[in-house]
């Protein structure tokens, strides 16, 4: 399924050729290209198709064409899921599943994998730019940390599917304005008791662009002030004793 089969409302920009994801209430509104009114046009006409007699119904000349064009994401992605198994090492349990740099893709791969919420305990979904792998020994989170979203069991029916998506989408969509560079990747845990999702960037010590991304996850989930966010570096991560590691900001 590709974003044509989504049912959103669409605001279409002319000056604005960058694509960004604008979340307002529910559903989403996407400010994209002026291409896009291009696809939705596109669209009524495929359901028009639909509504009449095969037959009777002559497709536009252009129809074809159009429906070829993809539109490109500002950097890659690929997903990788984990499973454990005692008999493999932690690397192995780690697949790469697959990559994509458009918005009709990123939408086909999110629309045919299960959801968080549908999958065992102990698995993993990872969403990382490509090259960068889900762990913290990588080159490019080494330096980083992850702001961290933890949710009890019964927010599994009510918020995580829902916590996830609103995140990629703000990650593809390069939603932290100029400091969407900074993004290496998210990591959404299902576990027995608590589940997570965490966001992680690539360096811990740019107060300012961390601080920034907290408060804008903060704005896009919606939460309340009564609800704060923990940013962790992960060389604090990999050495705490305790089940609890500091946070280096709060949001």
């Amino acid at each position: 399924m590709s974003l044509l089969c989504m049912n959103v409302n669409v605001h279409c920009s002319p000056e604005n050729s960058r694509l960004g994801f604008v979340s307002a209430d529910n559903p989403y509104f996407f400010d994209f290209s002026p291409n896009f009114s291009v696809i939705f046009r596109i669209m009524a006409d495929v359901k028009e198709v639909e509504r009449e007699d095969a037959g009777d119904y002559v497709a536009p000349d252009n129809l074809a064409n159009d429906m070829l064009i993809k539109h490109p994401l500002h950097s890659n992605w690929t997903l990788w899921y984990f499973e454990k198994n005692n008999n493999k090492t932690w690397e192995e349990n780690q697949r790469e599943i697959t990559s994509f740099n458009t918005v009709e893709d990123f939408w086909s791969l999110y629309n045919h994998i299960r959801l968080p919420s549908q999958l065992r305990v102990g698995c993993d979904y990872s969403l990382f730019k490509k090259g960068i792998m889900p762990m913290w020994e990588d080159s490019a989170n080494r330096a980083g940390g992850r702001w961290l979203i933890n949710l009890d069991r019964k927010q599994r029916e009510t918020d995580l599917d829902r916590f996830w998506l609103e995140i990629l989408l703000c990650m593809v969509g390069e939603a932290f304005d100029e400091h969407s560079d900074d993004i290496c990747g998210a990591v959404v845990n299902v576990r027995a008791k608590i589940d997570k999702i965490a966001v992680w960037t690539a360096n811990g010590q740019a107060a300012n662009s961390v601080v920034e991304i907290g408060k804008r996850l903060k704005e896009r989930l919606n939460l309340d002030n009564k609800c704060s966010l923990g940013y962790q570096m992960h060389k604090d991560t990999m050495v705490k004793t305790g089940s609890v590691t500091r946070n280096q900001y709060t949001v």
